[in-house]
């Protein structure tokens, strides 16, 4: 019997015996977190689906499973053989979570979650929308980890200190700023759940979840006091790096709390306008808070804060975006010397840009799961290898690769597409539109006041005139050593209320620039830069913005056809690959540097 089935059956077992008709699953840990640790991912033991981002539902007789079109391909292969429905987001035929919810769920019924891992604002939203049909919420049971036999320990990993050279602003400081944004709320208590936030505000860094430097944390902050709440085993006094972490606490006066005391301390709150955050505090951190307090639902301050880079971060993304642009560009060369001269795989591929990255100087790991992905695993466009799942590199066809670093000067992300070998006319024509397309911001120039709603259309007109999208949006916010995806800036055609990325574009903001096309069972294309708002020129219209390519490396040349691209296009690629020669070929030998020259070279249609 298919395994899923089975794991179904024992969550239904125990939904009976308490009188829970539906039990919903999120892809979350007790802070919102984008990625989770290992003890976190029940939606992926329960499912079989490990995308990162998804909401499986499973009532005494349905089982579905929501995502967004990134994983529409991925999720439909890993869930057959069993029976989960896969609910397709945003297309018309599919129902909503919501509308499943209030169509399945009987009249009295009772709706269970783990009230730690579903953010309040759908734990309340949910609680709102089924209050007509007398629904009951059952919030403290984890159904799924009693079944999981052998689910894995909550990670506790050291955590570090970042020194200012590298952060650009003390704690002290960056505390003083927020207490500033907390008077402006009228907040007398600033309650902080999200980890990359908590990391950023702290100058500390972790290893609780695989490729983001965060660790397992809550923050109780006030206009004299700061409570950090982490694993105190996390800090080990008896080290250098421990204390390290211990002086620089004390330093900002930051009092540091047992973790697991977090609930209780919010419990003891009375009469306090507290500035929370809904959606990235948990259902069980708004159900602790007294009733007497009064909850201000703003944006984090330090959101905003972190993603307008200070002039020190932004010197240290530049130094990591050379180190980076080295080890991709060492990596096309072997990959180019390499493919049909011994057997490689999409892991081989994964292995070695990692091992290029690993030679950089102040290398920490990868910023996410690199995506090596051949033919038509490419048009998974968040499919990466495994030991189990690993397709064979022939020299024809494309192979993207999708890979980024964390470096103590900062985190990196590219994407590019490499031509093996023989390609179909298809393939070139749409690999070239993808690469012409991501090309585009570098001439664009905007006012102060544009979001990435505003820009995206630049990118996305080449795609559209000619019946084409992609399923994703154009570009993220992306961290400083810190999560690959970051909030509140994006480019996007459309507002997605829930991935918070439609804030006005601000001078220090850094964003990934990655146009694709998927052709399901064919293959898929996708090249990425990131980029860097910078100020352009101030007149009486006010003040003009541009981008700042930050990722140098080539574009492969022999995908491209010219046919597709016009004067402005073959000028914009023709500008970015001198500077990736004039950047890059200091660091490479006699060999790769003829070879660097001939793949940037000056092309004409």
């Amino acid at each position: 019997m298919n395994q899923t089935n089975i794991k179904i059956g024992q969550l239904r077992d125990r939904m009976k015996e308490l009188g829970i008709d539906a039990y919903l699953v999120p892809t979350a840990d007790f802070h919102e977190s984008e990625y989770v640790g290992e003890f976190f991912k029940c939606r992926h033991f329960l499912t079989g689906f490990n995308g990162t981002a998804g909401t499986a539902v499973i009532t005494m007789d349905k089982a579905g499973l929501w995502t967004d079109g990134r994983y529409f391909v991925q999720a439909e292969e890993q869930l057959s053989g069993s029976e989960i429905k896969l609910y397709r987001m945003g297309e018309p035929e599919f129902p909503t979570l919501d509308e499943f919810l209030e169509e399945e769920l009987p009249v009295d019924g009772c709706l269970g979650f783990d009230g730690r891992v579903v953010n309040s604002e759908l734990g309340y939203g949910l609680q709102n929308l089924l209050q007509e049909k007398n629904v009951t919420i059952n919030c403290s049971k984890d159904l799924v980890g009693e079944i999981w036999t052998s689910r894995p320990a909550m990670s506790c990993e050291p955590i570090w200190s970042l020194d200012v050279k590298y952060a650009g602003k003390s704690t002290v400081e960056k505390l003083s700023d927020l207490r500033d944004a907390m008077k402006k709320n009228k907040a007398q208590i600033h309650l902080m759940t999200a980890l990359d936030e908590i990391a950023w505000l702290f100058n500390l860094r972790g290893n609780d979840i695989v490729n983001n430097p965060v660790f397992l944390s809550y923050a109780l902050i006030t206009q004299d006091e700061a409570y950090l709440y982490v694993q105190k085993e996390a800090i080990k006094e008896d080290t250098k790096m421990g204390k390290e972490v211990c002086a620089a606490l004390a330093e900002a006066k930051v009092q540091v709390k047992e973790y697991a005391e977090f609930l209780q301390d919010v419990a003891a709150l009375k009469n306090e306008k507290v500035l929370l955050e809904r959606k990235k505090a948990s259902f069980a951190v708004c159900e602790s808070l007294d009733a007497s307090c009064r909850i201000i639902d703003e944006m984090n301050p330090c959101a905003t804060m972190k993603a307008v880079k200070n002039a020190t971060e932004i010197e240290n993304m530049r130094k990591a975006h050379l180190k980076d642009g080295i080890a991709v560009t060492k990596f096309m060369y072997w990959l180019k010397h390499t493919i049909g001269t011994c057997d490689m795989t999409e892991m081989t591929a994964a292995h070695k840009i990692e091992e290029l990255r690993a030679e950089q100087g102040n290398y920490i790991e990868p910023s996410f799961v690199t995506i090596a992905a051949y033919k038509e695993n490419a048009a998974m466009c968040h499919y990466h290898p495994s030991d189990e799942v690993c397709k064979k590199l022939k020299p024809e066809g494309l192979l993207l690769v999708d890979s980024g670093g964390q470096y103590l000067e900062g985190t990196t992300d590219i994407t590019r597409t490499y031509a093996l070998g023989p390609l179909t006319e298809k393939e070139k024509e749409y690999y070239t539109i993808v690469a012409a397309a991501m090309l585009k911001v570098s001439t664009m120039k905007f006012l102060h006041g544009c979001r990435g709603i505003n820009l995206d259309y630049t990118i996305r007109e080449a795609f559209w005139k000619r019946g084409l999208d992609f399923a994703h949006g154009t570009g993220h916010g992306v961290g400083y050593l810190s999560n690959v995806h970051e909030r509140p800036n994006g480019l996007r055609w459309k507002v997605v209320p829930e991935r918070q990325d439609s804030a006005v574009i601000e001078p220090g903001m850094i964003c990934s620039d990655e146009p694709g096309l998927y052709f399901a069972g064919d293959f898929g294309t996708r090249t990425e830069n990131l980029i860097l708002c910078v100020e352009d020129e101030k007149n009486e219209y006010g003040q003009f913005l541009k981008f700042e390519f930050l990722t140098k490396a080539p574009i492969d040349l022999e995908a491209l056809d010219t046919r597709f691209m016009d004067d402005a296009d073959i000028e914009r690629l023709n500008t970015y690959h001198k500077d990736v020669y004039e950047t890059i070929s200091p660091y490479m030998n006699d060999e790769e540097k003829e070879w660097l020259k001939h793949v940037t070279r000056e092309i004409s249609r």
